[in-house]
C-alpha cells in the first residue's frame, strides 16, 4: 500500500476507494472455500508464493454495520473474543482518523508466533465502514526476540450495511510472514483459519451491544476522536517496514502431524 515503498503516509481516498474496489471485485480471485455464509477466495501464484492475496466474505444477519464498526477498533473487547491475540495496544495517533498499533498472535505450534506494528486509518462513509493498514517501523517497537516480525503490506475491512439491522463483512490481507511455510499452512489458511476467524468476529458482534452496556459505554474513541488520550506520534518518527529487512525463516520442513490440538480454536 505504501506508494513508492519509501515513504510512510496516511491513506487517502483513492486508497479507500482502492480498497473497496479490490473487496468488491472477483476479476482475478480464485474461490478456494464457500461453505454456510463464508467465501474465501486467493490471488497470487499458491505453488510459489507465500505472499498471497486473502479475501473473505461473510453475511451477518442481526448485527448492524455500525457495531460491527466498534467490534473491530475495540481493543478491550477484542481481549474477550480473539483467542488467537496475544497481545495488541495503540501505540500512538497520527490523526483523528489514524494511528499506529502492537498486535501479536499465536501461530498454529511448531510454527513460531508473529507480532506486527501497523499504521491503521479509518473511514466512515454513511452506512459502509473501511478500515485499513500496512506495517510501519518505530523506534520504539522494533522487533523482538520471541516474535517473528511479520509484515502487511495491505490488510483491511470493509463493512457494508445489507438492510435493517445487517451487514456483510470483507477482510482482505497480504501479509509477508517472514518464513518460507510449508504449502498445507497456506491451505490451511483458506480453507480452515480464515473461514473460522470471520465467524469469530460475527459471533463477536451478536454479543457486543450486551457488552458494551456494562464496560464504559460512551467511550468510542473511533467515532469520538475528543475521547482520544494516546500520545501523538510524527509520521516522520516512522519508517516503512522493508520485508527484506527483517529476519527470514524457514519453516518448509514442519509438517501437519506436528500441528498442536489447541490451535484447532483457530
Amino acid at each position: 500500500m505504501s506508494r513508492g515503498g519509501e515513504m510512510v503516509y496516511i491513506p487517502d481516498d483513492s486508497d479507500f476507494s482502492s480498497f473497496r474496489d479490490q473487496c468488491e471485485s472477483l476479476e482475478g480471485w480464485h474461490c478456494r472455500y464457500n461453505k454456510a455464509g463464508v467465501t474465501v477466495w486467493s490471488q497470487g501464484q499458491e505453488e510459489s508464493c507465500t505472499v498471497q492475496k486473502i479475501k473473505t466474505r461473510i453475511s451477518c444477519k442481526d448485527v448492524p454495520a455500525e457495531t460491527l464498526y466498534d467490534v473491530l477498533h475495540d481493543t478491550s473487547y477484542r481481549k474477550k473474543w480473539d483467542s488467537n491475540m496475544i497481545e495488541t495496544y495503540d501505540i500512538g495517533r497520527l490523526t483523528v482518523n489514524a494511528d499506529v498499533g502492537y498486535y501479536s498472535w499465536k501461530c498454529p505450534s511448531p510454527l513460531k508466533n508473529r507480532d506486527f506494528v501497523t499504521l491503521r486509518s479509518w473511514l466512515p462513509l454513511g452506512n459502509d465502514y473501511m478500515i485499513i493498514n500496512y506495517s510501519v517501523k518505530h523506534p520504539k517497537y522494533p522487533p523482538r526476540k520471541d516474535f517473528v516480525r511479520a509484515v502487511s503490506l495491505q490488510t483491511g475491512y470493509l463493512i457494508k450495511a445489507n438492510g435493517a439491522g445487517a451487514c456483510v463483512l470483507y477482510y482482505l490481507t497480504q501479509v509477508d510472514p517472514r518464513g518460507s511455510l510449508p504449502k498445507w499452512v497456506v491451505n490451511r489458511v483458506s480453507q480452515f483459519v480464515a473461514p473460522k476467524a470471520m465467524k469469530k468476529i460475527y459471533k463477536a458482534g451478536l454479543k457486543y451491544p450486551e457488552w458494551k452496556r456494562k464496560h464504559n459505554p460512551g467511550y468510542k474513541p473511533w467515532v469520538y476522536p475528543e475521547q482520544n488520550t494516546l500520545p501523538s506520534v510524527s509520521l516522520d518518527e516512522l519508517s516503512v517496514q522493508h520485508a527484506d529487512s527483517l529476519e527470514n525463516i524457514d519453516e518448509t520442513g514442519l509438517t501437519e502431524d506436528h500441528l498442536s490440538t489447541s490451535d484447532h480454536e483457530a
